[in-house]
């Protein structure tokens, strides 16, 4: 029998701009896209943890976070494990820019991110509720 270790805690974030992108994140040294945020420290809410991760990882304020919900998938970078995110609709203050853990970030539409090598966790659970914000706000145009 294999004992399957604890999920990864995470607190994530969806952050879109005026034209409904997401903003996706590649750390330094993996392949996949991920939302930013990260894991949560063993004294901090999930709150907590996904201020601190935007603060840290690109340099903004967060104005809000709505919860959207837990989600669980297969970690990106770490095979055999999964992850258990606590995602947040995320309002920033501030420019995004990578900091130190992060290689790269991206404004992608939800068509752009279905085509990249995107994390589980993002298709399963958020590349759909991109889609359900980008056919509202075309409906309301």
């Amino acid at each position: 029998m294999t004992i399957e270790p604890d999920p990864i805690r995470l607190a994530t974030a969806l952050i879109l701009d005026g034209e409904g992108r997401t903003l996706m994140v590649r750390k330094r040294g993996a392949e996949a896209l991920i939302q930013p945020g990260g894991k949560i420290e063993p004294d901090e809410t999930a709150v907590q943890a996904v201020v601190r991760e935007i603060g840290e990882e690109l340099g903004c304020t967060v104005i809000s976070a709505e919860p959207l919900g837990r989600f669980t998938a297969p970690a990106a970078h770490q095979p055999g494990r999964h992850v258990e995110s606590e995602l947040f609709r995320v309002e920033i203050a501030g420019e995004p820019a990578a900091g130190e853990e992060i290689e790269a970030l991206f404004w992608l539409t939800a068509d752009e991110a279905e085509a990249a090598l995107i994390a589980p966790l993002s298709r399963n659970h958020v590349l759909p509720l991109v889609k359900a914000a980008a056919r509202r706000a075309k409906d309301a145009a």
